[in-house]
């Protein structure tokens, strides 16, 4: 039987360098861009054990359907290490949806915004 080895959030974007370029300065990931060279078609953030996929798209808006959901609509939940660290350390220079707060399951998060729309939940559960 297959086993399922992971699973990559892909995101449609308007400008790949420039999103590429957020990740990077914002919240520390590195990528690897295609082509070589601009204008990217395509690319892959990596930090630590996530990935994550940006496709351009001619122009792309991404709707803001944030609201169409009481808890908010996420696009990609990320388990983390020393969630409070990281907070403090991204939280002046990011968009905070929501500061970091323990919700009723546990869980310690954060929401980020990113400057396409998508909204990242950055959480730890402590054990």
């Amino acid at each position: 039987m297959p086993e399922y080895q992971s699973i990559v959030p892909v995101f449609a974007v308007a400008d790949v360098g420039a999103t590429m370029n957020w990740y990077q300065d914002k919240l520390g990931f590195w990528s690897d861009p295609f082509p070589a060279n601009e204008p990217y078609v395509f690319a892959i953030l990596f930090r630590d054990h996530i990935e994550i996929m940006l496709q351009r798209v001619e122009d792309y808006q991404r709707p803001d359907i944030y609201a169409n959901r009481p808890g908010g609509v996420w696009d990609a939940y990320i388990r983390t290490t020393q969630l409070k660290e990281l907070y403090e350390g991204i939280k002046d220079d990011v968009t905070i949806v929501k500061p970091l707060r323990q919700q009723p399951y546990g869980a310690w998060e954060f929401e980020v915004k990113d400057p396409n729309g998508y909204l990242l939940v950055f959480s730890e559960t402590e054990e």
